[in-house]
């Protein structure tokens, strides 16, 4: 997964890119768990749709989506700004079909 800071995800929305961003804290054992689950389903994606931050260097869309815990993905469907939060990282299946449904 490429890692994006505040700028290269604020580009990323604004040019209408569908994309899955997960949300992360580095100390965080949840996030190690979901990344890895994240991992397997991204090599059944296009290239490039699935991206990562550290939630320490995205204040401003922390705020603006009221991001309210970690691990985070937020499904960008390209049409708006507004993505669709999922906090439950259930398994790479379910992981995989909410992916789907926003990027494919």
């Amino acid at each position: 997964m490429k890692e994006l800071g505040q700028k290269e995800v604020s580009r990323a929305i604004w040019e209408g890119c569908k994309l899955a961003l997960f949300v992360y804290t580095p100390m965080c054992g949840t996030c190690a768990a979901a990344r890895r689950m994240l991992e397997v389903a991204e090599h059944l994606l296009p290239e490039g749709v699935v991206v990562q931050s550290n939630i320490n260097y995205i204040p401003e869309l922390v705020q603006e989506h009221r991001i309210s815990s970690v691990p985070a993905l937020l499904l960008y469907n390209g049409e708006n700004g507004s993505p669709e939060i999922i906090y439950k990282m259930e398994s790479v299946e379910h992981l995989l079909s909410r992916i789907r449904s926003v990027v494919e």
